[in-house]
């Protein structure tokens, strides 16, 4: 049996759809998987379990990165089509069953559209695909000496998601007077203006580990997954960190937590207050975030017990 599952060039859409496909590699046992995403979003399934390929649409003029992804396609007879780009490929292909998410935004979380899609409810929760040697890594780097790690993602895709910088820092402060035992890990992604806008945070918590913005998807799966708790804008991050199945507070002012909230077991939100979805991130206080992380590591705390 032959899956070809279309999902987006956005690493957070992306992680969204895994648990779609979480769920389509336990429905169908014998069948393998094409998957077709965006470059950002590619290292996400890099060790996903039957991926026999992964075609990276790179964005073209005239739409024509679809031609290109039809004629990498054509030559098979695909079983099932999950699409959740809105396209018209599959109608081009040969397909046995075809799911085509209706295109347009939509109120209500993004992962309720995603399960809509195979009649899920509730839709399933995003996964993560890891290997060994990067569990192995992450161990290495995030010991399990006693220290308690707190993941920091201070960057995002656009700076009106990014909460000041200062802000960060004082809060895990207010965490660590009440833990000694916590330390932060700095995350963020490639290239130099990831590492500007992460840079502040890094020099004002000296015992921070930094990650150095050169880690996979995949390795940054693995160190968050040792992490007692993520704080972060609204990023890939921040749904990266509720896959991984982490306490996670996302931090939201220009997007709507009631589509992008972490999709988690132990995901919250903090807001900053003002019109939904354009509220302005200084607005968010040091105290609002400081409490919504204690309450949620305690939370977890007494779910353990």
């Amino acid at each position: 049996m032959h899956i070809l599952f279309i999902t987006s060039t956005r690493l957070g859409d992306a992680i969204l759809s895994t648990g779609l496909l979480d769920t389509l590699l336990r429905r169908y046992p014998e069948a393998d998987f094409t998957i077709a995403c965006g470059p950002v979003a590619a290292g996400l399934f890099a060790h996903m379990p039957r991926r026999v390929r992964t075609i990276e649409m790179v964005k073209r003029p005239r739409n024509m990165h679809w031609v290109d992804l039809w004629r990498q396609c054509r030559g098979q007879k695909w079983d099932l089509c999950v699409d959740l780009r809105s396209s018209i490929v599959s109608y081009f292909l040969r397909v046995g069953e075809r799911h085509v998410m209706q295109g347009g935004r939509r109120r209500g979380p993004r992962i309720t559209h995603i399960g809509n899609l195979l009649d899920l409810n509730p839709a399933p929760l995003p996964v993560t695909w890891t290997s060994e040697a990067e569990c192995q890594e992450a161990a290495r780097m995030l010991p399990d000496d006693g220290t308690r790690w707190v993941a920091l993602g201070p960057t995002a895709n656009w700076d009106g998601k990014i909460w000041p910088p200062e802000r960060f820092v004082a809060v895990f402060r207010a965490l660590q007077a009440d833990d000694p035992r916590l330390r932060p890990v700095i995350l963020y992604g490639p290239g130099d203006a990831e590492r500007a806008r992460a840079l502040p945070v890094i020099e004002h918590l000296p015992d921070a580990l930094d990650t150095g913005g050169g880690l996979t998807v995949t390795q940054v799966a693995a160190l968050l997954a040792r992490c007692t708790l993520f704080i972060g804008n609204d990023s890939g991050l921040m749904h990266l960190a509720a896959a991984s199945r982490i306490p996670t507070l996302g931090l939201f002012g220009r997007s709507k937590a009631m589509e992008y909230a972490p999709a988690g077991p132990w995901g919250q939100v903090a807001m900053a207050p003002g019109p939904v979805g354009n509220a302005p991130m200084e607005g968010l206080s040091v105290k609002q975030v400081v409490l919504t992380a204690q309450r949620l590591l305690r939370d977890r705390a007494q779910a353990k017990r």
